[in-house]
């Protein structure tokens, strides 16, 4: 999807020359016959960056929209210039789409998940950006600390729960030992999320067994590769892998091989739990934050928030197709169940 830009409607008094539309979204009425300025109408606009459509993404999209228009900044009624593109899951192109918002110089640059926001804190450094869905911003160089940097990039990171996930899966599948992760290597914020795997699968007595993939295009065949040599597969936030995500569900339900992921979407998409944010939730967070810059605010006095809601999400459907038997107390606990 390509980002438009509309035109704004401005009377012009008899005699007034011309208008000219600047990159940061302000129309200007430059001159009348005398030379003199005569009006300015300040419209704010913010572009938003998205490294590949999948739900969860494609939730704090729009979740950041409806926050956004809530704090009367809308689209619809020229209060907003707004513009996405995605870089349908290729680094390249979120290069291209980086240095198009950049030489548009908008008043804010939102970029969704952590190679989009790399790329564009790599192509700028005076104009405000605000990331979501980044797991780790950073071990992804985008700002120092998640304390206010002083500097121009702020935003909110999702860094999953990875020890409750193993948590429900010793539950939901007992006598599990050995889990399988799948995950683009490329991606930096899937390097670290396999990192913290690591790490508490060792101190919960977990096996882990990687298969990595380098696009949608391998990750059938992936998972295929972890038939037989662990107890569930697990998904993590990984953009690539989220975008096949029925090439995983699909060797899960052919083998009895339960599937289990770090976001909702992908088990009401056919994984059987997860406990994870909402992540509308999560794009409203980030448009207060985007706001809160649109009303004057330095993004360098702003910290990196983290997700700050987690609910248990549950699949019956799917836990059936895998041979999995959930638990009336699971049932219970569960914010959302689809079945």
């Amino acid at each position: 999807m390509t980002s438009t830009r509309f035109l704004t409607k401005t009377l012009i008094a008899p005699g007034l020359l011309s208008a000219t539309l600047l990159g940061c979204g302000t129309i200007t009425v430059q001159q009348n016959e005398y030379g003199d300025p005569v009006a300015t109408a300040d419209v704010p606009y913010v572009a938003v960056t998205q490294i590949v459509e999948h739900p969860a993404l494609d939730a704090v999209r729009d979740g950041l929209q409806d926050k956004l228009k809530e704090e009367g900044y809308d689209e619809a009624d020229s209060s907003l210039k707004w513009a996405w593109e995605s870089a349908q899951g290729q680094a390249s192109n979120a290069a291209q789409i980086a240095q198009k918002f950049v030489g548009d110089s908008p008043n804010v640059i939102v970029a969704i998940a952590t190679p989009s926001a790399q790329a564009v804190v790599g192509n700028t450094d005076t104009i405000p950006v605000v990331f979501s869905a980044v797991t780790d911003p950073v071990a992804a160089e985008l700002v120092p600390s998640l304390e206010a940097s002083g500097g121009t990039v702020t935003g909110v990171s999702d860094l999953s729960p990875v020890d409750e996930h193993l948590a429900l899966i010793a539950d939901m599948v007992p006598g599990a030992k050995s889990v399988g992760v799948i995950y683009n290597a490329g991606e930096s914020n899937s390097v670290s999320l396999v990192n913290v795997l690591n790490t508490e699968a060792d101190e919960q007595g977990f096996t882990v067994e990687a298969a990595t993939v380098s696009s949608s295009a391998d990750v059938a065949t992936a998972a295929e590769s972890l038939v037989g040599k662990v107890d569930a597969i697990y998904i993590p936030t990984d953009n690539t892998v989220v975008s096949a995500l029925e090439s995983v569900i699909q060797v899960g339900n052919d083998n009895q091989l339960p599937v289990f992921a770090g976001d909702t979407d992908s088990v009401e998409r056919g994984a059987i739990a997860t406990a994870s944010f909402d992540y509308y939730e999560v794009g409203r967070q980030t448009g207060d934050i985007v706001a809160r810059i649109l009303g004057g605010e330095s993004p360098g006095d702003i910290p990196v928030e983290l997700a700050n809601t987690i609910d248990l999400a549950i699949n019956l459907a799917a836990a059936e197709a895998m041979g999995v038997t959930v638990s009336d107390a699971i049932k219970d606990s569960a914010n959302q169940v689809f079945e």
